[in-house]
């Protein structure tokens, strides 16, 4: 039987750190979903269904790699699909606290899945998506930081929804 691993995030956007881990858990299982959903901790950029699109673009060359999206319990959603292992990506300790009591929640909640913990590419290391957001709000280089797909579909998002700061905004 394959072994199914699910990489759960809001992915908002998607990083070049998130397509390490992404390709990195391909190389370890049969079968990896990213599975996509609203951080109700965050406030999205992309609808969840533009996130999905992405993500599908920017891995069309990664069959074997299933991108979907849920609401609910990761759980539900892990057994639903006949994962084993919730796959989350750390850049630094400071990701270990939150992430290690979600893993302890999920484990208390389903004993049978386990999660995984993979480091990012050091060259990654300081890269999120948030900080994506932020750099690109003041006008700033993403360039490898996303997708080149994703540049223009971020910087195009900025500027509908007006996220886009000017020097004289600044000044004020």
């Amino acid at each position: 039987m394959a072994k199914v691993a699910v990489y759960p995030g809001s992915f908002d956007p998607v990083t070049s750190g998130h397509l390490d881990i992404i390709k990195r858990a391909n190389n370890i299982f049969d079968k990896v979903i990213v599975a996509v959903f609203n951080n109700a901790n965050k406030e999205h950029l992309f609808t969840k269904e533009e996130r999905v699109e992405m993500l599908e673009e920017v891995l069309d060359d990664k069959p074997e790699i299933e991108v979907d999206s849920f609401t609910g319990l990761l759980i539900d959603y892990i057994e639903q699909h006949h994962g084993e292992v919730i796959i989350r990506g750390l850049r630094a300790v400071s990701d270990f606290e939150s992430e290690f009591q979600m893993a302890s929640l999920n484990k208390k909640l389903a004993p049978e899945i386990e999660t995984l913990f993979m480091m990012t590419n050091t060259e990654y290391a300081y890269l999120s998506s948030s900080a994506v957001k932020e750099v690109a709000s003041f006008g700033g280089c993403v360039e490898e930081l996303v997708p080149d797909y994703i540049i223009d579909r971020l910087m195009t998002k900025m500027e509908e929804e007006d996220k886009i700061i000017t020097e004289s905004e600044d000044s004020k």
